[in-house]
Order: C-alpha cells, then structure tokens, then sequence
C-alpha cells in the first residue's frame, strides 16, 4: 500500500453579503461530512495503514520504525548501536541497560503506537455512521476488519514493549475529547488483541487486489503470534497449521529473496510493509526510518551515513556450523550452554583498511551470515567484496560488521532509491513470512512434546539454507538439517534451543530478538552472559587478540528490563481528577 498524502479539498467562500461570510470551515483538514462516504473512509484507512512503517506520527521515525532495530536489535545480542560513541547517546543509553523514563525513544515509540490505535478508531467510528450512504454493509464490514486488524498490531508493538498498556477502542476514543483515553493500564489486553485479529480473520478475504491490505490469512498468523506470546501452543498450532496447509504460501527457493525488492510481495509473504520511492513525495515512504543504518562510505550501500546498527560479534559467532553442518548448540534451553562464541570468526577489527588482509575462510559457517552480515573480503550483493573499515564509521568502538538485509544492489541503484537519498529505498519489510509460521509451529509442537514434527519443520528451514544460492562461494558454507531423531535422542530442552537458535539465524537483524528472548524467559541470564562476553578481548582460531564493546563491561540486564519503562511525560499526561491514570512499570 503506497502511501497516499490527502489533499484537503477546500470549499470557495461566498464574499455575498450574508451570514455565511462568517462561518469559516477549519482549513487544511477535512470535515466529517467531507469524510462520511466511501472515498472518505478508504482515505482514512490509508491513513491508518500508513503508519505501518513508523513514520509520521510526530517523531523522528527512527523511534518508531517497523524494523524495531533499537527496542528488538541493539538491546538485544544480535547487535550494538554501531557510529560513535557520541551520536545518539539515546539509544546508548537503550543497548547497556540504563533505561530511563525520560528517554525519548519511548515516548516516540508511545506516540507512534497510540496515533496509530487513533487512526484505526477514527476509521471504525465513521464507517459505521448512518451518515455513510455509499458503502454496503460487506464493505463496511471489511473495512472494519482491516482497521481492527491494524488496531490490533499498534496495541500489539505496545504490549511488547511496556507490558502494562491501555487498550483504546472506538468506544472508548473520542477525538474533541482528550480524557477520554485516560484509562488505567491495569488491564491484561491481550483478549482484546485477540478479538480484533479474530474479527479480522473472520471478516478478511483470502487475498486482497491492492498488494499491502491485509488479508484472513495474515489475521490467523498475527492472532497465532499473540497466541504464542502467550504460550497458548495449542491455540497456536491449530491457527499455524491452517496457514501452512491452506493459503497457499510457500518458501521462496533462496532465502535472500527475502531481502531485496524483486521479492516484494513474494510466494512466501504473508503481509508486508510496503516501500516506495520516486513517487513525488520526499522519500519519507522509502523506510525513512531506518535510513541512519548504512555504510559510512560514499562508495556503499546509501553513498554515505551513518554507520549506524550494527552486528554483534556474538550474532556473527552464532553462524559458525560443525563438521556436519549443525549449530554449535548446546542442551540447555536458554543456550547457556551454546560453544559457538568460545572462539570469534576470523575478522578484521584492528586492522585498517590499508593494512593487507585476507580473510581467513576455512571455518564452515551457515550460509545465511552472508545474506546478514556485511564481513571483509566477503562479497557485499553485487558491490563487489567489503572494504572493510572504510565503510564502518568507528571500528574501534563499533565492530567490523554491517547490516545487509535492507541494502540494495548496485545495479538496481535509482530504480530501488529515491532520487535525492539512496538511503530511501523500496525494499519492504517482511512482518509476517512463512518461514515464521513454519518455526512457530515448530515451538508449538517442541512445547506440546512433538519432537519429531518440531524436527522436521526445522529441517525444511534448514534444507532451504543449504539448497539456496550462497553470497559469496569461496567461503566454506555448510549447513544441513538435523538427522532424523536428533531432536528426540537429545531430549526436550535441546529440541527447544535448536528451535531457538533456527529462529534467531532465520530472522537475524530483522528486530525480533530482544521480544523472543523476553517470551522465552531467557532473557535475564542469556543477556548478561553476552554482555560480559562482548565486552571481553576477542580471539581468533589463529589466536590473534582483538578488542570488542569494551563499553559493555560491567553493564546488568535486571529483571526490571523484561520491559521498558512508561514514557513519563506519558504518566503525567494521563492525569485526570489530579491523578495519573497510567503506573509505571515495576523497577522504574
């Protein structure tokens, strides 16, 4: 769904004389009456799902954007905040732990989640009005649906942040009325997310004509990921095994088609949050906010700034396979007991760019790294191999990885771009995806004692990464599925964190982990055994010593930052009698 920006028609005013001089209708937004019709309505659900990517909602997007590359990457152990030390110290401050109410990243995360619950509750409210004569009731209907299925997503991304947060419906919103969503958020909303997906699912049809309207099939996959939030795995399963069986969807032959704008909208997508460039607006619809994590080079990806979210050395780690192409996992269910990050891949932090290097790649390593990481003398798309440090802004204190996912290849530079920033591109981001409802199932059937059907939908992960298309051959990539009987010969909590890390190498930098590590209840120790480990001296198999994060030295993941705190300008906001109506989160 392009974004479309409404044009605000404005009605000529009579300069007769007569009392209508005087009654001046408000200009640059439209009136209800100018709303209460077909063309109205379907303008205001664009509105709704236009802020599907994070931008627009008064911040500065970076805060709120789809990827959730602050709240789910760098607060997690997939990646740092990369650039400098001094930029942004915001989410400095968010990747070490010392979460503060007065952080503005919460509140632009608040205001984008509750503008966008507006907008879905302004949609409800008028096509359901008598006034509305041009709509018949299935379309009323199916709008609905699409606005409680967008309703449900904002409450969603705010529920997994906070925890404790209102659910604000079309009963309880009242635009001329700024108390009326000053409600308490002692209520648990997931039954009300769950009504709203339901509803949808109930009400979508199977496909949709305009690529980016949501359909029944991702309204069953978003009720199963609520359900799976909340350990519900039979609820799940069944949901989950519709989608797989029933939509049609299947994986795309090569898991990198994923990730670049010829795959848009492809056979294994579900709902996507759809891009655009060149299409006369300023470049805001092209994944505006992510456009700060790119290369610090004028001759990469985005032609230069700002170095921003980068991979950790302990992700990158992760990638390293054994002899048989199988994870360095080991049986413990929260990977405490995981050997992959004993020793680090072969990199190069520490060395210049003008200094000769060649990287050492005779350790096998998951296919997929190449398709996530940027890594020196590996090939970056088709930009030939990575420089190095001359596309990181400070390796000192950033590391030598960057992200790949969202960058375009070099000959589809301009047609991918917009014209006055190469760092707004058209590459969508992949919400729902098949491959999440195939390791989500998987979880279901781990957790319901099914580990020989957990096994074989970790295999048909697994036997795509090693049958697609590799990024660079003269690595030694080597990834295979499980043998038949792995999973039950080595017990439940084995299964349970293989299942883990597949979904962790699946969906790397894609900003789900810090949320997976908080539903799985390993969050607490899994994090403080990274941070120490990231902040420590790094080692290669040559034995060559290297700095890491330094900085993380001595930082604690608490129990207190399962969640985040309130935004307090939020908590003070909502007072109503002369008290607040929002509490804050336990530990803040």
């Amino acid at each position: 769904m392009k974004k479309i920006i409404s044009l605000m028609v404005l009605v000529g005013l009579s300069f007769s004389c007569s009392e209508s001089f005087f009654d001046l209708k408000p200009q640059g937004r439209a009136s209800l009456a100018q709303l209460s019709n077909k063309n109205g309505v379907n303008a205001l659900l664009i509105g709704a799902y236009s802020l599907l990517d994070g931008v627009g909602a008064g911040n500065t997007g970076r805060q709120s954007t789809i990827s959730n590359y602050v709240f789910g990457g760098i607060s997690s152990d997939d990646a740092v905040k990369g650039t400098d030390a001094g930029d942004q110290p915001e989410q400095s401050f968010i990747e070490q732990y010392n979460w503060l109410s007065d952080n503005t990243y919460f509140l632009g995360k608040w205001w984008h989640s509750y503008d966008g619950v507006a907008r879905c509750n302004e949609v409800i409210q008028i096509v359901s009005s008598a006034d509305v004569k041009d709509m018949t009731d299935a379309e009323k209907t199916q709008v609905i649906a699409e606005a409680r299925f967008l309703r449900a997503h904002y409450h969603f991304e705010a529920k997994k942040m906070w925890n404790k947060v209102p659910f604000i419906d079309e009963k309880i919103y009242v635009a001329s009325d700024p108390n009326s969503t000053k409600i308490p958020n002692t209520e648990d909303i997931w039954p009300k997310i769950e009504a709203d997906f339901d509803f949808a699912a109930k009400n979508l049809p199977t496909t949709q004509a305009q690529k980016g309207r949501a359909t029944q099939w991702a309204a069953k996959t978003y009720l199963a990921k609520a359900y799976v939030f909340q350990k519900k795995w039979a609820a799940a399963k069944t949901l989950l095994e519709d989608v797989l069986k029933n939509s049609g969807k299947k994986l795309t032959a090569n898991y990198h088609d994923n990730y670049r704008t010829t795959g848009n909208n492809n056979s294994e997508s579900i709902f996507e949050v759809q891009f655009s460039v060149n299409d006369g607006t300023t470049g805001n619809n092209g994944n505006a906010g992510d456009n700060l994590n790119w290369p610090y080079s004028a001759t990469a990806p985005g032609r230069g700034c700002c170095g921003f979210y980068q991979p950790s050395h302990n992700l990158v780690n992760a990638f390293k396979t054994d002899d048989k192409g199988l994870p360095l996992i080991g049986s413990a269910a929260d990977g405490t007991a995981d050997t992959y990050n004993q020793v680090d891949l072969p990199n190069d932090q520490g060395i210049v760019a003008s200094t000769a290097f060649t990287l050492d790649k005779s350790i096998p390593v998951d296919p997929r790294l190449d398709w996530t990481v940027g890594r020196r003398g590996v090939n970056f798309l088709d930009w030939g191999p990575m420089p190095g440090s001359t596309w990181i802004r400070d390796q000192a204190y950033a590391g030598p990885f960057t992200g790949k996912k969202w960058m375009y290849y070099l000959s589809e530079e301009s047609s991918t771009t917009h014209s006055t920033s190469k760092r707004n591109v058209n590459n969508n981001y992949r919400l729902l995806k098949l491959s999440s409802v195939i390791l989500w199932l998987a979880e279901c059937e781990v957790e319901l004692g099914n580990l020989g059907a957990a096994e074989t939908l970790v295999n048909q992960i697994r036997t795509r990464a090693k049958t697609g298309s590799v990024q660079d051959a003269t690595v030694n990539n080597k990834v295979e599925p499980y043998p038949t009987g792995t999973f039950a010969s080595k017990g439940a909590d084995y299964a349970r964190n293989a299942v883990r890390m597949e979904s962790r190498l699946e969906f790397a930098m894609e900003g789900h982990r810090f949320f997976d590590l908080v539903r799985w209840g390993i969050a607490e120790k899994l994090l403080n055994k990274y941070a120490a480990e990231e902040a420590a001296q790094g080692t290669e198999p040559s034995g060559r010593k290297f700095n890491k994060r330094g900085y993380m030295a001595g930082k604690v993941f608490a129990s207190k930052n399962l969640y985040f705190p309130l935004p307090q300008d939020e908590i003070l906001n909502s007072q109503k009698d002369g008290k607040p109506t929002l509490t804050q989160n336990p530990g803040y």
